[in-house]
C-alpha cells in the first residue's frame, strides 16, 4: 500500500511501526496512553489506529469507514474532553455505560480519551475497572502531554506510546505540501494551531477561521488606544468570527445526518446527533483556543523582534503592528502579556463563558500596551 492513514504521522517511525504492527498481528492492547508535546500527532495516530481496526484494508485512507474516522463521524468512534478542569465522575458513568454496549457497524470500538492527565481521584476510581478490563471489542486511546502528569493508577493500566516532538521546518513543510499554502501562510496557521500540523490545514482551508485570525490581528493593533466600549465590543466582534466556522461545520453535520438517517436505527441516529453536539461545542471551544493563541504568538513576535530576532517571527503580515509595539515593549511586559494569555486559557479550562475570558484578556494585554516597561 503506498498511501495510507499513517503516512501522515511525520516523524514518528518508530511509533507508527509499533501500533501499525500490533494492529496488522492481532496484537493491540486494550488500552493505550499516547504521551508527547503539542503538535506531535497522538489524535491523529489514534484516529490512524482506529481507521486501521474498521478499515478491510488495514487503514486505506480512502474508504467510507477511513473517510468517517478522520470526519469524526464513524458510530464506534468515540472521542471525549474533559468537560471542565477536570474530568467529573458524571462524565465518566456515561462513558463506562457507553462502553459496555455492542459496536453499532464494526467489530470494534475505540474510545479516544482527550486530557488523559485531568483526573482527579474520584473520576479515576470510577474509571479504573473498566480502563483495566474493558469488553473485549473496545480499545481505549488515553492522550496527555506529559507522563509525569497522569494519575499513577491511570498510567499503569496502559500501554504507554510515546511521541517525540515534530521539528518547526517539518511541520511547516508538511502543511505547505498538503495545503498548497506559502511559507508565510503556513507558518501563520501552525501558530494560530498551537504547532498540529492537521489543524492548521484545516484552519487554512477555513475562510471563517482565517477571517478570526484577521480580526484578532486587526484588533490587537488598535487595542492600546480602545477604550472599555471598544474592548467590549471587540471581544463581542471576535466570538462572532468564531462562530462562523461553527456554523459551517454544523451545515455540513446537518448533511451527514440527512444522508445517513434512513441506513441508521433510531438509538445509533440518537448518539451520532449526541456526538455532533459535542464536536460542535469542542469546535467554539477550538476557535476561542485559537483567538488565544494568535494573540500569544503575536505577543511572542514583538518580543522576538524587540530582541532582534526578526527572523522567528510568525505573523509575518503583521509586522508593520508588531515592529511599532517592539520598538517600546520591555521583556517583563511581554511576559506580563504572555501571562494574560495563559490566565485566558485557563479560564476557558474551569469553564469561565468564553467572552468574559477574552474580555479579560484584552483588558489585560491593554495594560500592558499602554505601559509597556
Amino acid at each position: 500500500m503506498t498511501r495510507c492513514v499513517w503516512d501522515g504521522l511525520i516523524g514518528q517511525e518508530r511509533v507508527v511501526s509499533h501500533l501499525r504492527g500490533a494492529a496488522e498481528s492481532g496484537t493491540v492492547a486494550h488500552a493505550y496512553l499516547f504521551v508527547g508535546p503539542t503538535g506531535a500527532g497522538k489524535k491523529s495516530a489514534a484516529r490512524a489506529l482506529a481507521c486501521t481496526l474498521f478499515c478491510d484494508d488495514g487503514g486505506c485512507g480512502s474508504c467510507g469507514d477511513c473517510r468517517r474516522v478522520r470526519a469524526g463521524s464513524h458510530p464506534d468512534l468515540h472521542i471525549f474532553a474533559p468537560e471542565g478542569v477536570t474530568y467529573v465522575v458524571g462524565q465518566i458513568r456515561d462513558i463506562v455505560r457507553d462502553v459496555h454496549l455492542r459496536p453499532a457497524e464494526a467489530s470494534r470500538k475505540v474510545y479516544i480519551i482527550e486530557g488523559a492527565d485531568r483526573f482527579n481521584d474520584a473520576s479515576a476510581s470510577a474509571f479504573l475497572k473498566t480502563l483495566e478490563e474493558p469488553p473485549a471489542d473496545v480499545v481505549m486511546v488515553l492522550i496527555a502531554r506529559e507522563f509525569e502528569d497522569v494519575l499513577p493508577t491511570i498510567a499503569s493500566r496502559c500501554r504507554i506510546v510515546r511521541f517525540a516532538p515534530v521539528p518547526p521546518s517539518v511541520a511547516r513543510a508538511l502543511v505547505m505540501e498538503r495545503s498548497g499554502a506559502g511559507e508565510t501562510e503556513a507558518q501563520a496557521a501552525l501558530a494560530a494551531s498551537d504547532g498540529v500540523i492537521p489543524r492548521a490545514i484545516e484552519f487554512l482551508g477555513s475562510p471563517g477561521r482565517r477571517n478570526a485570525r484577521s480580526t484578532i490581528l486587526g484588533i490587537l493593533k488598535r487595542l492600546a488606544v480602545m477604550d472599555g466600549h471598544d474592548v467590549l465590543m471587540a471581544a463581542r466582534e471576535l466570538l462572532g468570527a468564531v462562530r462562523a466556522p461553527v456554523e459551517e461545520m454544523k451545515s455540513a453535520q446537518a448533511e451527514e445526518a440527512e444522508r445517513v438517517r434512513e441506513f441508521l436505527s433510531r438509538g445509533v441516529m440518537s448518539d451520532l446527533e449526541k456526538r455532533q453536539k459535542r464536536e460542535l461545542t469542542a469546535r467554539e471551544r477550538e476557535g476561542v483556543t485559537e483567538i488565544m493563541s494568535v494573540t500569544e504568538s503575536w505577543v511572542r513576535d514583538c518580543l522576538v523582534m524587540a530582541r532582534g530576532a526578526a527572523e522567528l517571527v510568525d505573523n509575518v503580515d503583521a509586522a508593520d503592528a508588531t515592529a511599532e509595539v517592539a520598538r517600546v515593549l520591555s521583556t517583563p511586559a511581554a511576559l506580563r502579556a504572555l501571562d494574560a494569555v495563559g490566565r485566558a486559557r485557563q479560564r476557558m479550562a474551569y469553564n469561565v463563558s468564553p467572552q468574559l475570558a477574552v474580555e479579560a484578556m484584552l483588558f489585560d494585554i491593554q495594560e500592558v500596551l499602554r505601559c509597556p516597561r
